[in-house]
């Protein structure tokens, strides 16, 4: 069962909407591409666990912290008597690892050790449930996902799935006791309210409202041109044909508006500004049917002008 399910991080979803809006430096769309081919692989792996029949709990996308010291875990698996910590990597091509243990992809190597980060997060994640007061066994993975991925001079002793080790990894998944009672529920509940939905590490590009490109974004599937085409309660890309309802089309623009600006004001005329191809008669009224408007504190409103 799922317990935590997993949703795109405020990281890649302000990179994605910077990267569509504004030119990203090589850096920043490098990291951009990194975190996006990150959360395809996990949900690649979620897929692969969904098909499994078993009865275990599941905490996706786990932020937490330890000895002042932030982790993360991209799937943790509580069984009945192990847990087990899943890093899943969505690598591809030739990777190898050289006699001193480093590693790297073609000439480049990497600048973070994959077993390192998994040892690191495995002994912090022990801490944690020892000052929790709980007592399992932790065994912890490097999944690699992408069936387009090798890896040369892998030790035996390395603590990997690779993609053609999948069906074993279910195996031995399936053959876990996993009989789960209160002490299961509640360490997931405290795994889960200690998440930290954000890395104190996480750095951003430096973006300005008036630099960036203003207009609704198409989401056909990976067509990201920008709509030109309204027409009473729709919107039509002329690029993919994809149609979206303007009242869907508002909300998102709205969710991405005070992702990139939260301390922005979400008025009628920003709305617009925003969308730019939205008549502001349609906005207001979408505003005012699906927010509070100003003087209600207590929910989120925006300010009529």
């Amino acid at each position: 069962m799922v317990y935590k399910s997993r949703t795109e991080s405020k990281e890649l979803l302000t990179l994605r909407s910077l990267k569509l809006r504004m030119e990203l430096s090589d850096k920043d769309a490098k990291k951009y591409y990194s975190v996006e081919k990150g959360f395809e692989g996990e949900q690649k792996f979620d897929e692969f666990l969904s098909a499994i029949p078993g009865n275990w709990l599941t905490l996706n996308d786990l932020g937490l912290e330890s000895n002042n010291s932030y982790f993360q875990v991209d799937t943790t698996l509580l069984f009945q008597g192990i847990i087990h910590l899943i890093n899943v990597k969505n690598f591809e091509g030739d990777y190898y690892i050289d006699s001193s243990g480093q590693w790297f992809s073609g000439s480049e190597k990497l600048t973070k050790d994959p077993i390192e980060q998994l040892i690191r997060s495995e002994n912090l994640f022990k801490q944690l449930l020892q000052e929790l007061g709980f007592k399992f066994p932790v065994e912890s993975y490097l999944v690699f996902i992408n069936p387009e991925f090798h890896l040369y001079n892998a030790p035996k002793s390395l603590p990997a799935v690779f993609p053609t080790q999948l069906n074993r990894y279910k195996n031995k998944l399936l053959t876990i006791p996993s009989y789960l009672n209160e002490k299961h529920d509640k360490l997931a509940q405290n795994l889960a309210s200690l998440h930290q939905p954000e890395s104190p590490y996480t750095r951003y590009p430096k973006y300005h409202y008036e630099k960036l490109k203003k207009g609704v974004i198409c989401i056909g599937i990976g067509c990201h041109s920008f709509i030109t085409h309204f027409e009473k309660h729709i919107l039509i890309c002329d690029k993919c044909g994809c149609i979206e309802d303007v009242e869907s089309a508002v909300l998102r623009n709205v969710e991405e508006l005070l992702l990139l600006f939260p301390d922005r004001k979400i008025t009628t005329n920003a709305v617009h500004e925003w969308c730019n191809i939205i008549p502001k008669k349609t906005i207001r009224r979408i505003l005012l049917k699906n927010f509070m408007f100003a003087g209600h504190s207590s929910s989120f409103y925006f300010i009529i002008d």
